[in-house]
């Protein structure tokens, strides 16, 4: 079993992967021809959000799993990864605290206005008077998406003396109570936070969800920040709302384009840009690598599947129509608050007892926003001649 190693993962993780007996190969910043050529002798391929994993390399592939070290997969063609049968899954857990570290970061830049004071000082200038900011304490902070890393944001927000307001409808009230936030709409949020902060996925349903539109809500104190994934912020929109001072600032990790050459906002003095730095620290690189080489490993000697973002189209047709029904259950009970659970039990009777239900463990568990701790699912099959062969329950 032959692994590529596209961006760099923790030395751990590599050496995990081959202490189980794979053949591990590093190759770093190959170009999508130079993958296609390659890539036909490998069964494993791990990247980060450097190496974008197109169509064209997938189909040249005999790939069994596509693992991302980090959280977004939007540098990887899912849907070609379905259909040719494999699995794609990430590591959501290892870059959580580095990116809400950042977010607390650029809040108080923007707050404080930091980077500008540094560039006047290194210009041999004294603005003291011009670089009046704002204290953090008392305002508030209005998070979009209130999963891992938006919890652990509010959680640092409170404790700054910050009143944390948020919007997500799959977090059950009783999620919001137990981080000290209120759940609103996203119009509230828009129109009360001092500070707006963006943590959702990219996905149809998050792009441009801060628009035109949305900007126009906030108050013209107000500033932004995006250390989620490019394209959930309008670039052009923000554009227009900091270069006609409609809001007041905006910090930036994370670009439609990256690098954002030639992109506007650069020339922004009220616009602070950072080079996707949310999970660029030495702890989390090396968390979410050894966390993508272990999950590689369980699917590949035990059939354990963890994190998966799809799952294969390559499955037994009478498995499928439970998959969406497993995977809306799963979203139900996050709703009911549940959430917190430590396991998740997942039962399948009648004639689907009788085949291999872990590809529908996998679907209850699969996207789910957990911000207190993680599922650990597990699953029971039973049979018998007065169960309902349909009968699927989580």
């Amino acid at each position: 079993m032959k692994v590529l190693v596209a961006d760099d993962i923790s030395k751990n993780g590599v050496e995990m992967l081959r202490a189980k007996g794979y053949k591990v190969d590093v190759r770093t910043g190959l170009k999508e021809d130079e993958l296609v050529k390659a890539i036909k002798d490998y069964d494993v391929m791990l990247v980060r959000s450097a190496t974008k994993v197109t169509r064209k390399i997938i189909e040249a592939s005999k790939l069994k799993v596509i693992g991302r070290a980090g959280i977004g997969v939007d540098n990887i063609d899912v849907e070609a990864a379905t259909e040719r049968g494999i699995l794609v899954m990430n590591a959501p857990s290892g870059n959580v605290i580095s990116t809400a570290e950042l977010t607390i970061g650029l809040i108080f830049a923007l707050a404080r206005r930091i980077p500008q004071a540094d560039a006047s000082m290194k210009k041999g200038e004294w603005k003291r008077k011009e670089m009046k900011g704002a204290q953090v304490s008392g305002k508030t902070l209005g998070i979009v998406g209130l999963g891992r890393v938006g919890a652990e944001v509010a959680k640092r927000a409170a404790s700054l003396g910050m009143k944390v307001i948020a919007y997500d409808p799959l977090v059950a009230p009783e999620i919001g109570v137990k981080l000290h936030v209120r759940l609103v709409t996203l119009d509230r949020v828009l129109e009360e936070s001092d500070f707006l902060t963006i943590h959702t996925p990219l996905t149809p349903q998050t792009k441009d969800i801060v628009g035109k539109s949305e900007l126009v809500k906030m108050k013209k104190s107000a500033v932004l920040i995006n250390c989620a994934r490019g394209g959930v912020v309008n670039e052009d929109a923000l554009y227009e709302a900091l270069s006609e001072n409609r809001i007041a600032g905006a910090a930036l990790d994370v670009f439609v384009n990256e690098p954002p050459t030639g992109s506007k906002l650069i020339t922004l003095p009220n616009a602070i840009l950072t080079p996707h730095l949310g999970a660029t620290t030495s702890e989390a690189q090396e968390d979410v690598g050894s966390e993508i080489a272990d999950q590689v490993v369980a699917y590949l000697q035990d059939n354990i599947i963890r994190n998966a973002v799809t799952l294969p189209a390559k499955l037994d047709p009478e498995l499928v129509p439970y998959m969406p029904l497993a995977e809306k259950l799963g979203t139900l009970a996050c709703q009911l608050g549940r959430c917190a659970a430590g396991k998740v039990e997942v039962s399948c009777r009648g004639e689907l007892a009788q085949k291999d239900i872990r590809i529908v463990v996998a679907s209850a568990n699969r996207e789910r926003i957990v911000p207190l701790r993680r599922w650990t699912p597990t699953m029971e099959s039973q049979s018998g001649p007065e169960c309902n062969p349909a009968g699927a329950t989580a």
